[in-house]
C-alpha cells in the first residue's frame, strides 16, 4: 500500500469511530482476538482501533501509509486488513497489500472491504475496477462471491465468511475448526440432583464440577479435560463409575438430551464442512476427535450422516416438511419466520439449511429474525432494533440471499415512513423465553378485540395505526389501552 505513489488522496477514507471497526468487533465477539494473543492493524487510519484494543489489555500495533508511515510492520497471531483493498484503485497494488498482511499472519488474517449493497458506487464515476467519489477518493465495491473469489485465489487459503464483507482467512487449520465448530455449538447447563444419595454428598464438591464439564463436552472427559480427573479416579476407581453415580442421582433423561444435542451439533458443524474442503480427522482439534469417536464410533460414520443431511437440506420438498414439522417459529403459507435467539431449537436439517446461508454471508449485524423461504431456497435476514421493547417493532433493514445462485438483494427501510412490523411476537421466540409471556398477553388483548384480523391492512406501521384508531385503542409499552375523550385510558391498566 504505497501511498506516496498514489494521485488518489486515500487518507481522506479514514474516518474517526467511538467504538472498534466492525473487522475488530466481530473477531473479538468470535473470540479470535485474545488477550493471550497478539494484534496487528494494517492499514490503521487514525489507530483508534489500536487504543481500544490495547485499553482491554491486548497486545495492538499498526501501520499506515498516510498517519503512522514510520511505525514498523510487525508480524501477530490476527492480522486486521480493515478496509484497506477497496480503497486502492491499482489492482497489482492492491494484491501486494493483501500479500504483505497475509506474510504478517501467524495464524489469522481479517479482511474488510466494501460489498455491493443497495447499489452503492452504482451511479457515481467510474474509475478502474471501482468508482471515484465525490471527495475524490476511490472505492471499490466487491460482490460478497467476488471478494471471497480473489482473497482464495490470491492467498490460496479458504477465505470463510464472517459477515457481509468481512472475511477470515486462517493460517492454522486446527483453529479454523475449532472456530467452525463452536459457530454451531450449543451450551446447556449440568442437571440438578433429583434424589439424595449419601456417596454423592460426601463427594459433591468434587462431582459438581465434574457434571459441568460433562454437561460441555456431552460425554465423560479425557484425563486432560479435567483438571481433577486423577481425583476423580482415586475415589470412584473410573471416570465411568463417577458418571454412573451422577445419573443414578440426577436423572438419566437430560444427559440423554445433552448427548443428542451435542450429537446434532456435530451433525451441522460436519454438514457444513462440506461446503469447503473437508478436514481429515488429523486436522481436527483433539476435543473434536475424541468426540467423533464418542458420538459416533468413527470419523467416517460421522460424515456419512452429515453428507445424508446435508442432500436432504438441497431438497425444497424437505425444508418444507421440516418448516412444517418445527416446533419453533411463526409458519406461514411461504416462509418460517424464527427469531434468532431460537434458531438453536431448530431440527439440523433447517439449522444446515440457514447454516448454509451463513456460510456465505457470515452474520448479518443487527439481525434478528430470520426467515426460510420454504421452497425458493432462499433466506433472509431482517433486523427490527427495538424488537424487545416495541410492541409492534419496525423492520430496519433486510437482507436476502438466494443459495442457488448466491445473489444478494438488500433493502433499507430505515428511513421509510411506513416500514412493515411485527404482530404475534411470542411466535417468533422458544416458549421459554422470559420474554414469550409478556409478548402473548398482548397478543391475546389484541386477538380478543379483533385488531388482528385482516393481516394484510395491518402489516405496516400506518396500517396499525389507522386499524388502533378505527377501534379506538392505543399502546402504552405491551399494554392495550382504550381511548376515551382523546386521552388514553385504561380500566385496570389494560383493555378489557
Amino acid at each position: 500500500m504505497t501511498h506516496a505513489t498514489s494521485s488518489i488522496p486515500r487518507h481522506r477514507t479514514a474516518i474517526r469511530r467511538g467504538d472498534l471497526s466492525r473487522p475488530m468487533k466481530r473477531a473479538l465477539q468470535d473470540a479470535l482476538i485474545v488477550a493471550s494473543g497478539t494484534v496487528f492493524d494494517y492499514g490503521c487510519g487514525h489507530g483508534q482501533d489500536i487504543e481500544f484494543l490495547s485499553a482491554q489489555g491486548i497486545p495492538c500495533t499498526g501501520w499506515d501509509p498516510a498517519f503512522r508511515p514510520d511505525a514498523a510492520k510487525s508480524s501477530a497471531d490476527v492480522v486486521n486488513l480493515g478496509y484497506v483493498l477497496n480503497v486502492i484503485e491499482d489492482v497489482d497494488e492492491r494484491v501486494r497489500a493483501l500479500k504483505e498482511a497475509w506474510g504478517l499472519a501467524g495464524s489469522l488474517l481479517i479482511v474488510a472491504a466494501l460489498v455491493t449493497e443497495d447499489g452503492r458506487g452504482q451511479s457515481q464515476l467510474p474509475f478502474s475496477d471501482g468508482v471515484l467519489t465525490g471527495r475524490g477518493t476511490f472505492q471499490k465495491f466487491f460482490g460478497q462471491g467476488e471478494l471471497k473469489a480473489f482473497l482464495e485465489a490470491e492467498l490460496q487459503a479458504e477465505a470463510i465468511p464472517a459477515s457481509l464483507g468481512i472475511f477470515y482467512v486462517f493460517k492454522n487449520e486446527t483453529m479454523q475448526q475449532q472456530y467452525l465448530a463452536n459457530r454451531v455449538r450449543r451450551r446447556a447447563a449440568a442437571p440438578r440432583m433429583r434424589i439424595s444419595e449419601l456417596r454423592f454428598e460426601e463427594h459433591r464438591e468434587l462431582l459438581e464440577p465434574f457434571m459441568a464439564t460433562v454437561s460441555d463436552l456431552g460425554r465423560v472427559p479425557a484425563d486432560d479435560e479435567f483438571s481433577r480427573w486423577s481425583e476423580l479416579v482415586e475415589q470412584f476407581g473410573s471416570v465411568k463409575r463417577a458418571f454412573a453415580l451422577v445419573r443414578r442421582v440426577t436423572g438419566s433423561e437430560e444427559w440423554d438430551a445433552i448427548r443428542r444435542r451435542r450429537t446434532e451439533d456435530l451433525l451441522v458443524y460436519l454438514a457444513l464442512a462440506r461446503f469447503r474442503k473437508r478436514p481429515k480427522i488429523g486436522q481436527l482439534p483433539m476435543p473434536l476427535q475424541r468426540d467423533m469417536r464418542a458420538f459416533f464410533g468413527t470419523y467416517t460414520n460421522a460424515c456419512k450422516r452429515a453428507d445424508e443431511l446435508l442432500f436432504l437440506a438441497g431438497n425444497p420438498e424437505a425444508i418444507d416438511e421440516g418448516c412444517r414439522r418445527s416446533l419453533v417459529g411463526k409458519l406461514l403459507p411461504d416462509d418460517l419466520y424464527v427469531h434468532r435467539s431460537a434458531l438453536d431449537a431448530l431440527e439440523p436439517l433447517l439449522r444446515i439449511y440457514e447454516g448454509c446461508g451463513r456460510a456465505f454471508l457470515g452474520e448479518v449485524e443487527g439481525a434478528n429474525i430470520i426467515k426460510i423461504h420454504r421452497r425458493t431456497g432462499k433466506l433472509s435476514y431482517l433486523a427490527y432494533p427495538e424488537f424487545e421493547d416495541d410492541p409492534h417493532p419496525a423492520l430496519v433493514r433486510s437482507v436476502r440471499v438466494n443459495l442457488r445462485s448466491r445473489q444478494i438483494d438488500s433493502i433499507d427501510y430505515s428511513q421509510s415512513v411506513n416500514p412493515p412490523i411485527l404482530h404475534r411476537k411470542e411466535t417468533f421466540l422458544i416458549e421459554s423465553d422470559p420474554l414469550h409471556a409478556k409478548f402473548a398477553k398482548l397478543t391475546a388483548q389484541e386477538e380478543k378485540h379483533g385488531l388482528l384480523d385482516e393481516t394484510s391492512r395491518i402489516g405496516t406501521r400506518e396500517g396499525w395505526s389507522r386499524r388502533l384508531a378505527a377501534n379506538g385503542f392505543t399502546l402504552k409499552g405491551h399494554r392495550l389501552v382504550r381511548c376515551k375523550g382523546g386521552n388514553d385510558e385504561a380500566s385496570g391498566g389494560e383493555a378489557s
